[in-house]
């Protein structure tokens, strides 16, 4: 199925259901008065979040959605049946943003999260409502008012633990193959992969992580040439990057030059993007010899001045791989625990606040 990452679509809840004006009119009961019930309320249209999808493809089949309106009153101080909703299944992961404002109106991340997109009118109230001492007779009834009406833009940002970052042709698709069991599309030119794709690298029977697969990136990716610039807001969920790097191209070019290079891209896409976890991956060590490759590798350390955690790896032949896994592994094992211990720590200082406030008492 073909991956589609955004779209539009426009959503139109119900309109309320109008009052009615009645009398009662029975027999011995001349003046029965009014007896007009109220109109039922407008379904609502709402997106739940359904972990079973993975992409939006269905919306470019249908784009309209539309839920039900109230019935209208009836007599006997009969309300008219409120109208149902429309709920429309979207992959998690799923940002919902108003096309006429640009404001984003929530983030579906959670399997069975719902988003109210279009609230339904409420009914009309019927005459009964309008009678008084001196209005008896009320022949007044209020219309549904009508329900909201907006143009929406989907866009699908994929809930990864690791994100994979590196120019075309720098190995990331057969990295996440050979960590994964995911099988993206291996060749030896540019743009291989056209859309994300997603792994789940297990290191043990309950750890494991998701690692994302992005199209590669080129200069100005940022400004929208290539294809990276459509998949960049993909890493923003992500953890921690993977950069990986051609360690010595065919074509003779300076990994050094092509870090900095995605470095520029991610500062202009996205600043927070550069403050995040990033690794460095020298792929393909299998073309070099064993001497000439550490020492090439730590060149290229020495001239960026990486301080973080860099590996030498053969994606080909899986040579490092799995060190990668393991060290991410940890990673993530890491920030959950120091999680955790904030959480504790918080709650301990709540209820030592809460103690001290009922002794004071």
């Amino acid at each position: 199925m073909k991956f589609v990452d955004e779209a539009i679509i426009r959503v139109h809840a119900g309109n309320g259901g109008n009052g009615c004006v009645s009398f009662r009119r029975e027999k011995f009961i001349p003046f029965g008065g009014p007896d007009g019930g109220d109109g039922g309320d407008g379904g609502s249209v709402w997106l739940l979040a359904d972990e079973n999808l993975n992409t939006l493809v269905d919306f470019r089949h249908q784009r309209v959605f539309r839920a039900q309106r109230g019935q209208n009153g009836m007599g006997r101080q009969m309300s008219g049946r409120g109208g149902e909703d429309c709920v429309i299944r979207v992959p998690v992961g799923t940002e919902v943003i108003a096309t006429e404002t640009d404001e984003p109106l929530g983030d579906l991340t959670v399997h069975g999260q719902r988003l109210c997109v279009a609230a339904g009118g409420h009914g009309g109230r019927g005459n009964v409502h309008f009678k008084s001492s001196v209005n008896r007779a009320p022949r007044r009834a209020t219309p549904g008012s009508e329900g909201e009406a907006r143009e929406l833009r989907l866009e699908l940002k994929l809930l990864a633990d690791v994100g994979l970052l590196g120019f075309p042709n720098a190995g990331k698709s057969t990295f996440i193959r050979a960590v994964s069991a995911a099988t993206p599309r291996v060749a030896d030119y540019p743009f291989t992969t056209l859309h994300p794709y997603l792994g789940v690298v297990r290191i043990e029977t309950d750890k494991s992580f998701v690692i994302a697969d992005i199209p590669g990136l080129i200069e100005g990716a940022a400004e929208g040439a290539g294809l990276g610039i459509q998949f960049l807001k993909h890493l923003s969920r992500t953890r921690l990057l993977l950069h990986l790097v051609d360690m010595a191209p065919q074509d003779g070019s300076d990994p050094v030059q092509q870090v900095r290079a995605i470095e520029a891209e991610l500062a202009q896409f996205d600043p927070e993007l550069l403050q995040r976890p990033r690794w460095l991956l020298l792929n393909k060590a299998d073309i070099l010899d064993e001497s000439e490759r550490d020492e090439h590798a730590q060149r290229i350390f020495a001239a960026l001045g990486w301080t973080a955690p860099g590996f030498v790896i053969s994606a080909a032949t899986r040579a490092g791989t799995w060190d990668v896994c393991l060290a991410a592994q940890r990673f993530f094992d890491a920030q959950r625990t120091a999680r955790v211990q904030a959480e504790t720590e918080a709650a301990d200082r709540r209820f030592a606040a809460d103690d001290a406030g009922a002794e004071g008492a």
